[in-house]
């Protein structure tokens, strides 16, 4: 929902219904990933998306249905042979969507949820999409879970929930900090169950946190086009060079800061804002910037760490780093010379090879041409290989199926 959390907001503060359709499965080659979400108000007008077009129909009127009658529903759109292109994704995927309608001021987790998301506050949106029968009527709860805050509730009897959700609000808080968006299994004792059976309940815990941040030590022109890039693949980027005369704002006018320090010296004041989502691209190729700085970022629990060189100068590097003290594992974190080998000349060339390693990096991809193989077109190493089956079999019955 974040990417259509403005027009959310502006609905929700001038009093419109709404209803709000959000991928929360994901199996085979479906385009969305879950959190994806389409927006349609009581007026018709829609926003966002949960399926790049092939099931967007389909799932509008699925909205329209919902805001008319005040109830939430979960549907699954697969692949149809016999009428792909009517309803069924064409890519060969799955989809799982939840449909909730929103009427402000009616729940106090959504109300919350959507001013948290919309003001860029750090929140893990929790909603209950499947249980048994109902699950006493928590379908369609939700809660807004913050670091130090919970808005809303599982039902108007917390006495006969209270163990599920407090162990919800504790997981939540843990993929808040982490980042992380998926599906809880609980049993209604909070327990983690491992068999979807009878007497669980499934929750779809959407994170809000900040961006994840790009840092980009070396103000070269290579790097205003890693800058460029970076801010197109939705990083907060910083540019960080000790030289005054090149590290400015004018240079780098897409960058969200600009610092002038030592490399080391800066990354060691950003410990506290750097996570497993933070890359670092190290353009210096200049070693009394580069060793020092590398030395402690290989250390990082930081998401990916990419030095720019020719293979002469990577060996150089790897020489004083294990000098350092370095070991052969922290080396082997560095990508070094940075980038895919796309056979890159001029500084957006270059930027495209860095962006790609780091989405391949960060999703699990093979670097091969799509051609290449019949395997899977998206990839994500935060998915897991049961994700497609865990939606519906909460001891309820299954998504209503679309063209499966």
């Amino acid at each position: 929902m974040q990417d259509i959390a403005e027009q959310l907001r502006a609905w929700h503060a001038s009093g419109r219904s709404f209803a709000v359709a959000t991928v929360v499965g994901v199996s085979g080659s479906a385009p969305r990933d879950p959190g994806a979400a389409l927006a349609v108000d009581a007026d018709g007008e829609a926003v966002g998306s949960v399926s790049g077009g092939c099931v967007e129909g389909a799932v509008y009127e699925l909205c329209r249905a919902a805001l008319a009658s005040g109830e939430p529903v979960l549907e699954r759109f697969g692949y149809s042979d016999e009428d792909a292109f009517a309803v069924g994704l064409t890519c060969g995927g799955v989809l799982d969507v939840f449909v909730q309608p929103v009427v402000p001021g009616a729940d106090a987790g959504l109300d919350t949820g959507i001013a948290h998301i919309a003001a860029g506050t750090p929140v893990a949106l929790v909603r209950v999409i499947a249980g048994p029968g109902g699950a006493g009527g928590l379908v369609g709860a939700t809660l807004a879970v913050t670091a130090d805050g919970v808005a809303g509730a599982l039902s108007p009897t917390p006495s006969t929930v209270g163990a599920l959700e407090r162990a919800i609000v504790v997981r939540a808080r843990a993929m808040l900090e982490a980042g992380r968006t998926g599906r809880l299994v609980l049993g209604l004792d909070g327990r983690p169950c491992d068999e979807h059976g009878r007497g669980t309940v499934t929750c779809f815990v959407e994170s809000y946190v900040p961006a994840p941040r790009m840092l980009v030590f070396g103000a070269i022109d290579f790097a205003a086009a890693v800058v460029r890039i970076g801010k197109f693949l939705g990083y907060h980027v910083t540019v960080c060079d000790a030289r005054p005369v090149f590290a400015t704002a004018r240079r780098f006018p897409e960058a969200d800061e600009v610092v002038v320090d030592w490399p080391h010296r800066y990354l060691d004041s950003q410990l506290g804002r750097i996570d497993g989502r933070t890359v670092l691209c190290v353009l210096t190729h200049d070693a009394k910037f580069d060793i020092p700085l590398l030395e402690r970022a290989l250390r990082l629990p930081v998401g990916y760490v990419g030095a720019m060189g020719s293979r002469r100068t990577h060996r150089d590097r790897a020489a004083r780093l294990r000098e350092a003290g370095l070991t052969e594992a922290e080396l082997a974190r560095l990508r070094s010379p940075i980038g895919l080998d796309l056979g890159s000349r001029t500084p957006e060339e270059t930027a495209v090879s860095v962006a790609a390693e780091i989405v391949a990096h960060r999703r699990g991809g093979s670097c091969l041409p799509l051609s290449a193989s019949d395997g899977p077109i998206h990839h994500d190493l935060s998915r897991t290989e049961t994700e497609g089956d865990e939606v519906g079999a909460a001891g309820g019955p299954a998504p209503r199926t679309h063209a499966a």
